[in-house]
């Protein structure tokens, strides 16, 4: 089969012609052929001044694309899939998507705003994000308060934020906003190619961040993942489409199928006030909806999978004889710190300027704000494959001050994530001849950690009978049950086993 040229339709932007131009890459590598970029200017990019969903019509980032494949004037054309709209023109259909990278969303604000915050005693007024969408707008001013200091006292007010990403960024430099919301993936996709990522280092100078959790603040339908579509009509015998195959994964698919129903059921539209999170997690899939429809609140958390829950159940969150001591050790390096749990609090010192301060979950997040301390993201309920993720965001690593890493936790652990500091320990009190007896005649068990259930296997014989059940959470927990070959059920969270 000789060597062909694709031309790939792209909107002008420069982070359509990014991501355009590393799915053109990918694609050479594994095909061979050569692949061109057309750029198409779209009425999305054209209209700058005035939030999409205030806008007659649809499709504003995709007409002008989807018109050029139609015509047979490119063969195939790459989309942001959040861009989507639920129904596609007839003749046009998905021939790949590609992994998913980042689906996050990121707020960016300038270090100068984070010591106003700190400094501002009278905690009072209005904090301002820029953002123009309404899932954005709906979360942030309902709960972004939980997850960034100083702002108890502040009303958070979104205001309209249009523009490419440079565009954006540069807004909040020239001091329109506090802060604004942004899609990581974009962000992340600049950092990845020499001419963009010289302009975004420039950009984002002087800036911080805070990674918001996608359990509590999720992202759009399918943002992070990239569509690649072309003409369903098109006379080659499918050959184009089982080259696209090569850049295809399926774990996204299956991600997005989850993400595009729940889109959908709620009407679709770049209007709708509604965050949609899907991942595979341990052969299952977490899924997490929060907004707004209409004036009805929507909070949704689970994890696909059935659980039956007979008689009592033990939570090692809540009657543990494995007590955990902070020590009274003040790490000052100004290092990137990952906290592992709220008996840390006591080894950061609120007056040094780490590099970054991560959490190990929602409920640590929380703890350190409450202590006044800036949480640039969390491992959220994902386990610490999470913060080894965006450790490794080539943008995230451009607002860093420090390329060290460690990870606050108790003399016996180690990670992944960098060298340990011991800020707590642990040590065991011995049951009463009560809690034993209640104990035996329990047969869930929830552990926060594997050495938890270590400890407890010496008081309770029965806990590797086959008719006991053990729960967890997701992360290094599972990783160690499922180590050991010990049968355990992740779930999200105590609750659903309560």
């Amino acid at each position: 089969m000789s060597n062909k040229t694709y031309k790939i339709g792209a909107r002008g932007s420069l982070l359509s012609v990014t991501q355009s131009t590393i799915v053109k890459n990918q694609l050479e590598e594994v095909t061979g052929d050569k692949f061109e970029i057309i750029k198409i200017k779209t009425q999305g990019d054209q209209i700058q001044d005035k939030p999409l969903w205030q806008l007659d019509g649809k499709d504003f980032f995709t007409k002008e694309l989807d018109a050029a494949l139609l015509k047979e004037e490119v063969d195939l054309v790459i989309h942001s899939y959040k861009d989507l709209g639920s129904e596609r023109p007839e003749g046009i259909k998905i021939a790949a998507i590609t992994k998913r990278m980042f689906p996050h969303d990121i707020l960016l604000i300038k270090k100068e705003t984070i010591n106003w915050l700190k400094e501002d005693t009278t905690n009072s007024g209005d904090f301002i994000v820029g953002t123009s969408s309404p899932r954005r707008i709906t979360n942030i001013e309902r709960k972004i308060d939980q997850f960034l200091p100083h702002l108890q006292n502040k009303k958070v007010k979104c205001e309209t934020l249009r523009g490419n990403v440079n565009t954006r960024i540069q807004k909040l430099k020239d001091g329109n906003y506090h802060a604004i919301i942004l899609a990581l993936a974009g962000v992340e996709r600049l950092a990845h190619l020499e001419n963009s990522l010289e302009q975004l280092k420039e950009l984002l100078d002087g800036l911080s961040f805070c990674v918001l959790p996608l359990s509590e603040l999720p992202s759009a339908a399918s943002q992070g993942a990239l569509a690649i579509e072309i003409n369903e009509n098109r006379d080659d015998n499918g050959e184009l489409a089982q080259k696209l195959n090569k850049v295809n994964c399926p774990t996204t698919v299956e991600e997005m199928k989850r993400e595009r129903a729940a889109f959908q059921s709620y009407g679709g539209g770049c209007h709708l006030a509604v965050g949609i999170h899907s991942r595979k997690i341990n052969e299952g899939f977490m899924h997490f909806e929060q907004g707004k429809v209409d004036e009805t609140v929507i909070v949704k958390k689970s994890y696909e999978q059935e659980l039956n829950i007979i008689g009592d159940t033990f939570s090692g969150m809540r009657d543990d004889i494995l007590i955990k001591e902070p020590l009274n050790k003040i790490n000052k390096e100004a290092n990137n710190i990952f906290i592992t749990s709220r008996h840390c609090l006591n080894s950061i010192d609120p007056s040094v300027n780490y590099s970054s301060i991560w959490s190990s979950g929602i409920r640590t997040h929380k703890k350190l704000i409450e202590a006044g301390h800036w949480i640039n993201g969390s491992a959220d309920v994902f386990g610490h494959d999470e913060i080894i993720s965006l450790k490794n965001s080539k943008a995230i690593q451009l607002m860093l001050t420090s390329d060290k890493w460690q990870v606050h936790t108790n003399a016996k652990s180690t990670s992944e994530v960098g060298e340990t500091y011991e800020a707590y320990t642990k040590k065991v009190v011995e049951p009463t001849s009560d809690q034993i007896e209640k104990l035996h005649n329990t047969n869930n068990f929830y552990w926060t950690s594997f050495h938890q259930f270590e400890v407890y296997k010496q008081y309770l014989k029965h806990l590797m009978d086959e008719n006991v059940n053990h729960f967890c959470g997701f992360g290094k927990t599972l990783e160690a049950f499922q180590a050991k070959g010990i049968k355990v059920t992740p779930v999200l969270s105590i609750k659903d086993i309560l």
